[in-house]
């Protein structure tokens, strides 16, 4: 089981970190990968930036756990999570989630997992700034719902 977090302020090149995670690994049939970005819209209202925050040490623990616990749900050979933090602006990338297995469908669902995972778990906080100030991003009933099809309850998001 190998696996690698880094939770950075620079950008990331996602052909350069998925050879990385793939090579010496000619076992690998099936590479899976997740980039999110930053979108200049959210729940209708423009968005100027981004800001991502966490608590270093705790964040990349959590993350690793979440990892770990993907290792024994799926076969899986090694995975990878690139988190950014700081000032973001529309298109930046956040977030890569790259996870290399002998076949697609492992893949697919530990890349999927670790993601709704992240949405909900990962001690992250983002507050948006658009033409009418700044807010902290709440959680969503969506992302909780999305996690537990996977077994895990997550009750973040606020119900009004």
């Amino acid at each position: 089981m190998s696996f690698e977090v880094k939770i950075q302020t620079e950008d990331f090149d996602l052909s350069h970190e998925v050879a990385q995670l793939r090579s010496s690994k000619p076992q690998v049939g099936a590479v899976c990968a997740f980039v999110g970005t930053v979108r200049d819209r959210n729940e209708g209202s423009d968005v100027s930036t981004l800001e991502l925050e966490h608590y270093p040490g705790m964040t990349e623990k959590s993350i690793q756990q979440m990892m770990v616990d993907a290792h024994k749900r799926f076969d899986i050979i090694s995975s990878k999570v690139i988190h950014r933090v700081g000032v973001l602006g529309p298109l930046d990338q956040i977030v890569l989630v790259a996870v290399i297995s002998a076949h697609r469908g492992q893949s697919f669902q530990a890349c999927e997992f670790l993601m709704d995972y992240l949405k909900t778990q990962a001690p992250f906080w983002k507050k948006e700034t658009g033409p009418h100030g700044s807010h902290w991003v709440d959680a969503r009933v969506s992302d909780d719902q999305a996690l537990a099809r996977w077994g895990i309850d997550s009750r973040n998001a606020l119900v009004s």
